[in-house]
């Protein structure tokens, strides 16, 4: 009891600060409201309207307006929005876990016509939104550079409106910033409701393009911040796409790298055979670190941490113990949930802030801000529909088969998903409007209320038309059933060779796996294609796995822990 008395007395004479405990109620308040929203999330499961993403949005607007009531219309929310919050603990395992538990084969099989949505079709979003600034005139010209003259006579009407509204002093770097922030998208709830195993080829679409335009959203918004707007000419045009590019291909290949560092560390030195606990932190850890570094130099740590967990997938997670398999699959998929749930719950919360309304009250008429959200509202529809359509019919005529084209059903199914904005949104928006969280200017403000007015709008009324709508273009009776890539420790190429050897002709197989596919499998197998992606398994299984790990290429140490496993991956490699 000495002992600690003076070292309690030596950290007060340092002048250590005492602990601060004004936050725990606050704190104490989200986490009660997170087991509400995961209990009534699962008590609405079936229901055909409601998702957790509009769950957590209502229970997070009921909180508000309670606390709103409680403070005597002072403020409605119980914690500070913070960009450092967001985009260092929140985003990454979000992330992450994106690219840990994607279909890798699905994810890279449709690799072109994922970049061609989440880039290209992003860059056309963003510029249909921004030029929403500038007269008619100026809009025909450059969106002719983009689209045909025909969409470009339809988009001027729309593309004029928001410099008519008058809303004050807002520069161009405004209005660039303002299409990337509203060309990133939020697809959380059409993957809640769409399933990696029945829609595979569907979900691949979405998810990779969510994720793809998040990360080129951030860097097209970071690259603008930075970007001397003054007197634009063709060379700082190509110096910014220049620039654009570097952070794309450098965040990626620091993605890489990091991955396969991790591998090669956890192979080399085999924690598992001492502690299980030891290469779970480590992969942690080395994923955490991969997105901070990224950060750090002033790159894209989404696109680095997303292309961490698609490398680790690959690599380190076969090269840990089989517990410690189990172990991180779900704790990286806790940690995502709990994030998003969370992220919800607060712009919930936040929309009904008083203070910013408070100051666009002041300045605009309540006619002028339903118009700029609604202006925004219809740009992000019109731009969303500019390239969805279009690129799909591109990737189609690059398809030489009918089941790697892209239905129109399923075509609205990604106009679709891609309307919702999240919290990617709302991030950059307090990024660029807001100084900690608060902003006095009336032009700022309403940037910032109408950013909620349409991420609100959108993920409350779509989604809770996404669950309709996807059951009626696709009815569960036409969806087809694969395996999960990371559901079980098996392949899903031991999957397709056991259906093959022991259902050759099982007439419960048309809505399940194809019955060409064994037939193509054997075909495969006598006469392999030569694919980038033959070559690329002819270089993994020849170079990358024998120095990073992998399935098959686990160290086996006697009475180690993954002993038991050995026999299972080697069958998966026969």
């Amino acid at each position: 009891m000495v002992g600690l008395g003076a070292a309690a007395g030596m950290a007060a004479a340092l002048g250590d600060p005492p602990a601060d405990y004004a936050s725990i109620p606050a704190v104490g308040l989200f986490v009660a409201l997170m087991c509400v929203c995961i209990i009534v999330g699962h008590l609405l499961e079936e229901n055909r309207w409601m998702n957790e993403s509009t769950t957590a949005l209502f229970i997070g607007l009921g909180t508000g307006a309670v606390v709103l009531f409680a403070s005597s219309g002072k403020h409605s929310r119980v914690l500070m929005f913070s960009e450092d919050l967001f985009f260092i603990y929140l985003l990454p395992p979000i992330i992450f876990n994106a690219g840990f538990q994607v279909k890798k084969k699905q994810f890279f099989r449709n690799f072109i016509t994922i970049t061609l949505f989440g880039v290209v079709g992003t860059l056309i979003s963003f510029t249909i939104i921004s030029l929403g600034r500038f007269s008619p005139k100026f809009h025909f010209y450059l969106v002719c550079q983009f689209l045909s003259a025909s969409l470009a006579c339809l988009f001027t009407g729309a593309l004029g409106l928001i410099s008519r509204l008058d809303i004050g002093a807002l520069e161009l770097g405004d209005y660039l910033a303002l299409g990337a922030i509203f060309s990133a998208t939020d697809s959380v709830c059409t993957l809640q409701v769409l399933s990696q195993d029945e829609t595979p080829f569907l979900y691949s679409l979405v998810f990779g393009e969510g994720v793809v335009n998040d990360a080129t959203s951030v860097v097209l918004f970071n690259a603008i911040q930075n970007f001397d707007l003054g007197d634009i000419n063709t060379a700082k045009l190509l110096k910014f796409i220049g620039s654009f590019l570097y952070l794309f291909s450098t965040s990626t290949i620091l993605g890489v790298a990091a991955g396969l560092l991790s591998a090669y560390i956890i192979k080399k030195l085999y924690f598992g055979r001492h502690s299980t606990d030891r290469e779970v932190s480590i992969m942690m850890l080395m994923a955490y670190l991969s997105y901070m570094l990224a950060e750090l130099l002033d790159l894209s740590g989404i696109l680095t941490v997303f292309f961490c967990g698609i490398v680790m997938s690959h690599y380190t997670w076969h090269n840990v113990t089989e517990s410690s398999r189990v172990t991180t699959k779900h704790a990286f998929a806790t940690l995502s949930f709990i994030a998003e749930t969370f992220l919800f719950l607060y712009v919930g919360m936040d929309a009904l802030d008083i203070e910013k309304w408070k100051i666009v009250g002041q300045t605009y008429s309540p006619v002028k801000s339903v118009a700029l959200s609604s202006t925004i509202l219809a740009l992000v529809l019109v731009a969303r529909a500019a390239f969805v359509f279009p690129l799909s019919l591109l990737s189609n005529l690059t398809k030489k088969t009918p089941e790697g084209k892209i239905s129109f059903k399923q075509q609205v199914i990604v106009w679709w998903a891609g309307l919702m904005r999240g919290a990617v949104s709302i991030a950059l928006a307090y990024n660029k409007f807001t100084r900690s969280g608060h902003t006095q200017q009336p032009s700022n403000a309403i940037m910032i209320t109408s950013t909620i007015s349409v991420v609100f709008f959108s993920t409350i009324v779509f989604g809770l038309l996404t669950k309709p709508l996807i059951r009626l273009l696709i009815p569960p009776r036409h969806l087809s059933r694969e395996p999960s890539a990371l559901s079980e420790p098996s392949s899903p190429k031991s999957f397709l060779e056991h259906l093959a050897a022991n259902n050759p002709g099982h007439p419960g197989l048309e809505n399940g796996i194809s019955l060409r596919r064994p037939s193509s499998l054997r075909l495969l197998l006598t006469s392999p294609s030569r694919s980038v992606h033959h070559y690329w398994r002819k270089f993994d299984d020849g170079f990358m796995r024998p120095v990073f790990g992998g399935r098959g290429f686990v160290p086996f140490v006697p009475g180690s822990p993954t002993e038991s496993s050995v026999p299972l991956l080697a069958r998966n490699e026969n």
